[in-house]
């Protein structure tokens, strides 16, 4: 997970996505089951965030999720939609992460 960056860092950028299959830009969400992301980052259950938008990659089937933690500054929680990686997460992201 990269951040913390000031605000609008990335929720400024025009090609985010304003949503992430029922993630929407705007609302709170809280982890309610561990998993790790690209970088290694653990997130447990109860870190909650604001989603900001998506990015995705098609090229290394990568996908960023952009955050803010404290309701100002921004984080990007990269994750890989493959089997090997973050795909399971992905495939069922309702089993991890819900609306706070």
């Amino acid at each position: 997970m990269y951040g913390p960056y000031e605000p609008g860092h990335w929720s400024k950028v025009t090609e985010l996505q304003p949503t992430f299959e029922f993630l929407e830009t705007g609302r709170r969400y809280r982890v309610c089951a561990t998993f790790t992301d690209f970088d290694g980052d653990l997130h447990v259950p109860g870190e909650e965030w604001t989603f900001l938008g998506s990015s995705f990659l098609p090229y290394d089937d990568g996908l960023s999720l952009f955050v803010s933690l404290d309701g100002s500054r921004e984080w990007q929680i990269r994750m890989q939609w493959r089997p090997e990686a973050q795909g399971g997460v992905l495939d069922e992201l309702t089993s991890y992460v819900v609306p706070a």
